[in-house]
Formats: C-alpha cells, structure tokens, sequence
C-alpha cells in the first residue's frame, strides 16, 4: 500500500467515472489529507429488478474520512452530485458548490436528505470564478461551459504542482445560459505550470467541435411551426438553455409551454432562484397545458432516454393522468443516447409512432447539441493548459485510450490510463500507478443503500429470470403430514400450458411428499432441515422439466 499522499506525494483516485460514463468519484491526496471532487450516480437498467439508481461505493474514503476535507462539486448533474444524498451520511465532510449547483443540490436534500440520513448537510456556496484553501489544496473554480449551468474546472494547486480537473466542458462561444469558457484563466493556470489534467473523453472519437447551443433555435421553430398538431419536445431536464431555447421557439411560434415532469420544476426552479430564467415567462402545469388548443401548447417533457417512469413513456404508453398525443402530433427527442440506454428509448420511440404521432431525433435533423468536447476543443484545451500528465477520465475503456494516444499526439508528455480503484502517484517522479484499491458498486433500494451484490437482489434477479415456486407443509403434532404437500408455481408455465402446469406440479409435489418420508423423526421436526429438503426436490422436478431453476419458498404449518 502507498503511503496515501503523506509526505510529498500527490496522488489521484478514481472510484467511479473512469472507465465508464457516470457515478463519478474523485479523489486526491497530499499530506495524508484527502480532497473529494464529485459524488454521482448513473441509473439501472433492467439487470437490476426494482433499483433506479447505482452509485461508486465511497467505503475506501469513508475509513480515512477523518482526513477528507471536503467535497467540491463541479457541476450539477446526477453523475456529479446525484449520490449526495445517499452517501453523505457516510462521510460527514464540509461539501462545496457555485450557487446553482447548491440550488439544486438544496431541493433533492429537500426532497429525500430526512430519509437518506443527509438533512443536515450545509452547503458552502463558493461564487463563480472563486478560490479557497482546505489544508493544503489551494481551489479555484474555473467557468467553463457544458449543458448545465455553471460547470466548473478546478485549479488544484499543492506543493506537489497544481492539477486542472476539468469536469464536464465544451468550448460554446454562444451559451445561451452564462458566460463563455474562461479561456484568459485557463491560459494563465498553462503558462505558470500544470502538472495534470484529468479530462472529460467522452466524445474524443468526434471530429471538430460539438456546436453551439444557440444554433439549434431556428431548426427547432421550423419543426415546431410546420406542426399543427400538439408538439412535445424531451430533453435533460438539467439543461436550462434548452429549456429557455425551446421556450423560445414556442413563443415564436404562438404556443404556451407545460412542463411535463417533476425534475423539469425542480431545475427550473433552481434557475430562476439563481437568475438563468429571468425574464422568461412563468410554464404552464401539465393540467393547464391540456385545455389548450392543440396548435397552442408546447409540452416540454422529461423521459428522452426512455425512463419508464418518466413523462414520455407514460404518455407513449396512454397511462399520463393529463396529457394525450396520438395522430397528427410531433415529439422532438432534443438529445442524445445515452449508450447503454438504445433498446428503451427505441421501445418509446415505436411506442410512439405506433400512435401516429411523428418522432424526430438528432439523426434526422439538427436539434441537439452535446455538452462534451470533441477533438478540436480537446486540442484547444490541451493547447492552453499544456500539462506535462494526461488523465483521461469520463470515458469507457476504449475512450480513454483513445484520448491518451490523442494527447500524446498533441505532444504531451506524460498520457496515463487508469481505471477505477488505480492510485496514480501524480508527483514527485514520473507519474505511475502506484497500488489498487477496493472499489464497488451500491444501489438505492427505497431509502435503503446496499451492496449492488446483496442476496437480496440476486434472487431478485432470480426470480425475474425463473419465477418462483411455494410449498405449503401441514404437520400434526407428531410431526405427521395432515394433507399432502401442496405445490404452486408464478411465472413459470405459459397460459396455453396449463395441462402441462398442473401435471409437473403434481410430480413436485410427490418429490416433496417422498423427500419428507425419507426423513427420519428428528429432523421432521427441524423446520430448517424440512425446508431445505423441499426445496431441493421441488428445484430438481422443476429443472429437469421446465430448464429453470426458480426460488422456492416453503411455508410450514404445525397444528
């Protein structure tokens, strides 16, 4: 094991976000005192029955937490704060934000801090463009921009050498929402010296640039005004100057925009506290949006990533308590896939053409712009910074490599791959990796947070993959069947199987009746021993019959 940052050494530590996109969690190190930069979630797919939400296991930080200072949020989104709420309980360390992020950082604490064990977590609110000292980083945020308000670098700087942490970022010369990148900063932090920078890679496979959020307004209002129907337009509900151009576009075109989803109110909310909406008009509810002309309303939704539980899937699926499309009426995906999530946003989409309703995403034309730089503002970046170390993070593994062998291309010495649980020796010495440390993965189950590895959610798994099986045992009190065992079965026999159902049933039944004759006295009477021999021979009829292996619960009754 390294010796943690005492001494002299810097080190960094990813526990989530390198070598995938989301949950990210950062650590650096110096002095033996810990620095956390970003706490995110990414959200479950159907691998994990009944989970919504997986998030980095923090265990490693939380033994050493005496010695975190703090965690420094660079940006809003649910893969950079989103785990929060869950985890903060754990750490109890001084946490650091921009207003905005604080904003909505301050609504989901609201929301869900009571019941996560976080409803005491205060909020340093740090201006944009500020600098503060916790032992001995020195931090200065950064603006730049991204597909969120207020997205920050860090200039991390120790006796060791200062480290850029860029976050998310692109290079929009017309944001929308906020300033420009701060470019004049960025230039000065290169020409005093950087050690390192840890990268965004998520789009490093693109060439050119990722375009400019102000480009997409007159596409969109030339959908929107060759509708004449109800037009609803999904985007991320984080990305405020989405929200604003797509408000303007439907007032350019004379309709009223309702929002459509609970995290929509929730950010817009948090924008307009923090001033990014002000002077645009207040949004309509849900309710109100549905008593307007069809040719007057802008539903704007959340669910583009085809989230079962969002707005558009309810509406594609007829079961939205207020909103209806069908013929005749257009749905504009203003966003990209996420990877990862292609079969449920193609299920929405077939969902909804199937309803006659016209959809239209970023392949069919220019309606989304992404958050994250390609090759020439990468190139730019590295250009101004000119760091002597590489890190890419925010990628899977076939991103991070590619972005290290761009950097060395653009002739910085030093590229670096690591991955999660890798401790990169930053300085003094060529950087390295210097150790492995355990890392995992958590579920929020309810307001519980566990092991993405519990037993419980294995025979979840089990259960959505081979059903499962009940058997009732009735015994006197000698320990004698009353009746002979009785045996069900969910999820395991098709409808139109039914005489097949009834006879394997009977057979397991049997089995179990025989398992319990083959039993001596004493262990008649253990209910521990009973149960696990009826599971044993209802588990086996059912394999051999049915090629499924179901959970099987025994329920015994002693008169």
């Amino acid at each position: 094991m390294a010796d943690e940052g005492k001494g002299d050494e810097l080190l960094f530590l990813p526990l989530g976000g390198a070598g995938e996109i989301g949950m990210n969690l950062n650590l650096y190190a110096y002095g033996g005192k810990w620095l956390m930069v970003d706490l995110g979630i990414t959200f479950a797919d159907e691998r994990l029955p009944g989970i919504d939400v997986i998030m980095p296991d923090p265990a490693y930080i939380v033994e050493r937490r005496g010695d975190l200072l703090g965690l420094v949020l660079t940006h809003a989104h649910e893969d950079h704060l989103g785990a929060v709420p869950y985890l903060w309980s754990r750490l109890k360390c001084p946490v650091y934000a921009t207003p905005f992020t604080a904003a909505v950082l301050r609504r989901k604490l609201a929301r869900d801090g009571a019941a996560l064990g976080s409803a005491d977590l205060e909020i340093t609110e740090v201006p944009l463009g500020g600098r503060f000292t916790l032992g001995p980083f020195d931090i200065e945020m950064i603006s730049l921009t991204h597909s969120i308000p207020e997205p920050n670098a860090l200039a991390i700087r120790t006796p060791a050498g200062t480290v850029l942490h860029t976050g998310d970022w692109k290079i929009d010369p017309d944001p929308v929402i906020g300033g420009v990148t701060d470019e004049d900063t960025l230039r000065k932090l290169g020409d005093d010296g950087v050690l390192a920078m840890v990268c965004d890679s998520t789009n490093v496979f693109r060439a050119g640039e990722s375009g400019s959020e102000a480009a997409l307004h007159d596409n969109l209002l030339e959908l929107v005004d060759d509708c004449a129907g109800r037009v609803a337009v999904a985007c991320f509900a984080s990305n405020v100057a989405r929200i604003k151009t797509v408000t303007e576009v439907a007032q350019a075109a004379g309709r009223h925009v309702a929002l459509v989803g609970r995290s929509l109110w929730r950010i817009t909310e948090a924008a307009r506290e923090t001033g990014y909406l002000d002077g645009v008009t207040p949004f309509l509810g849900e309710r109100d949006g549905a008593q307007l002309p069809d040719d007057k309303v802008l539903y704007l939704c959340t669910g583009c990533q085809g989230e079962p539980r969002a707005a558009l899937a309810r509406i594609a699926a007829g079961s939205h308590p207020h909103v209806a499309l069908g013929e005749g009426d257009l749905v504009i995906f203003s966003s990209k896939i996420i990877p990862g999530n292609e079969l449920a946003i193609n299920r929405l989409h077939n969902q909804l053409i199937a309803l006659g309703i016209e959809v239209v995403t970023e392949d069919d034309h220019f309606i989304h712009v992404s958050g994250h730089p390609c090759r020439d503002e990468l190139s730019r970046m590295y250009q101004w910074v000119r760091p002597e170390i590489a890190v890419p993070v925010h990628g899977e593994a076939r991103h991070l490599v590619e972005h290290a062998r761009f950097a060395r291309s653009l002739q910085v010495p030093h590229p670096v791959l690591v991955e999660n649980g890798d401790l990169l020796r930053l300085a003094p010495g060529p950087a390295e990796v210097v150790d492995h440390v355990r890392f995992g993965r958590l579920i929020a189950d309810g307001n519980a947070v566990v092991d993405a590895e519990s037993p419980t959610i294995r025979e979840r798994r089990r259960l959505m993959h081979d059903g499962v099986a009940f058997v009732t045992l009735v015994l006197d009190s000698a320990g004698k069947l009353v009746t002979e065992p009785r045996v069900s079965a969910h999820g395991l026999f098709h409808p139109d199987h039914a005489g097949e159902e009834e006879e394997v049933l009977a057979e397991a039944a049997e089995d179990v009746r025989r398992a319990f004759a083959a039993l001596p006295a004493t262990a008649r009477a253990n209910d521990r021993t009973l149960r696990e021999a009826a599971q044993s021979a209802v588990r086996r009829r059912l394999k051999g019959r049915r090629g499924k292996r179901p959970v099987v619960e025994v329920q015994i009754v002693r008169l």
